[in-house]
C-alpha cells in the first residue's frame, strides 16, 4: 500500500504485517512521518496489521484542497474515509504526542471504528479559551520561523527544550533528525497552524463519556504529561495510566521493547472497566 485518495487528500500510507492479522493504526508527532513507529512495528507486525500515515503536512501526504484540511476536525474525517477505502470496519490506534492529540479526537468522535486507543504523551488539548489564544499566537511564530529560518537550525532548537532533554541523549537521536529533514518546513509550517495544540478543541470533558478503553503512557522523568494524564485518567472511566521508568517524552523511541511489550499487554487482555 502507498496512497489511498479519499476526497481532498491523498495519504501515504505504509503497511507492515499481514492484512488478515488485527489492524493497528499508528499516527506519528510532529516533524515525523510514517516512518516514526518503524522499529516498534518491525516488533508487532508478526501479530497485528501495521497501517502508518503521514499526516497533512508531514512525509508524502498531500492535501489538494484548502487549509481548512489540515484541521484536526477534517483530518480525522480523512482518516476514517482511508480505513473505509481500505476496508478496515474497526481497529486499535495508537497515536504520539501530535499524533496522540488526533488518536483521541477520533475516539471520541468515530467510537464505533476503535476497539482499544493507546496515547502516548498527549493531551486533550487546553481547558480554557485564553490559553488556547495564548497558545495559537505561539504557535504561529513557530509557522514563522518555519517558513523564514533554516530547517536544521529550527530543529536542532527544538529539540533543545526540556521536554526532549532524555531524547537528546538516544543512540538514534541523529537518525530521527535525519528522518525529521525530509519534510517540508512549510506544509509543516501549515500543520502547525492548523492542527496545533491552540486550534483543536478542548477534550476534556468529553473524557467522562469515552466508552473506549484507553491507555495512557507517560515517560516518568517527562513531569508536564504525568501530570495531564494523570488528570486524564481521573476523567476516564476507561482509562489506565502507565507511567514508564526512565524514559522523556518519546517512550517509543527511548525505550522501544517496553513500549511494545505495554501495547501488547493491553491489546491482547480483556479491559477491565474502573
Amino acid at each position: 500500500m502507498e496512497y489511498v485518495e479519499v476526497e481532498q487528500y491523498r495519504f501515504y500510507c505504509h503497511t507492515r504485517g499481514r492484512s488478515h492479522h488485527p489492524p493497528l493504526l499508528f499516527l506519528h508527532g510532529f516533524m515525523g512521518d510514517r516512518h516514526e513507529f518503524d522499529p516498534v512495528m518491525e516488533l508487532l507486525c508478526e501479530q497485528f496489521y501495521c497501517i502508518a500515515v503521514d499526516l497533512p503536512g508531514h512525509g508524502k501526504t498531500q492535501v489538494s484542497a484548502g487549509d481548512r484540511y489540515y484541521t484536526m476536525a477534517d483530518t480525522a474525517e480523512g482518516l476514517i474515509q482511508v480505513l473505509t477505502a481500505i476496508g478496515i470496519q474497526q481497529c486499535c490506534i495508537i497515536g504520539y504526542s501530535m499524533g496522540g492529540r488526533l488518536a483521541l479526537y477520533l475516539t471520541l468522535r468515530f467510537p464505533e471504528y476503535f476497539l482499544k486507543t493507546i496515547l502516548e504523551s498527549a493531551s486533550p488539548g487546553l481547558k480554557t479559551e485564553a490559553e488556547r489564544n495564548q497558545r495559537i499566537q505561539q504557535d504561529h511564530r513557530l509557522a514563522h520561523r518555519l517558513e523564514s529560518e533554516d530547517f536544521s537550525a529550527f530543529l536542532a532548537q527544538w529539540y533543545r527544550q526540556p521536554l526532549f532533554a532524555t531524547l537528546q541523549k538516544h543512540p538514534n537521536f541523529e537518525l530521527m533528525l535525519n528522518q525529521r529533514l525530509q519534510n517540508n518546513p512549510l506544509n509543516l509550517a501549515r500543520s502547525l497552524r492548523y492542527l496545533g495544540t491552540g486550534c483543536q478543541p478542548s477534550l476534556w470533558e468529553d473524557l467522562h463519556h469515552n466508552t473506549v478503553p484507553l491507555l495512557l503512557m507517560a515517560g516518568e522523568l517527562d513531569t508536564k504529561f504525568i501530570g495531564i494524564n494523570t488528570e486524564m485518567a481521573e476523567r476516564s472511566p476507561c482509562a489506565t495510566l502507565r507511567k514508564v521508568d526512565r524514559c522523556g517524552h518519546n517512550i517509543h523511541l527511548e525505550n522501544t521493547e517496553l513500549f511494545v511489550h505495554c501495547i501488547r499487554q493491553f491489546l491482547t487482555q480483556p479491559f477491565d472497566s474502573k
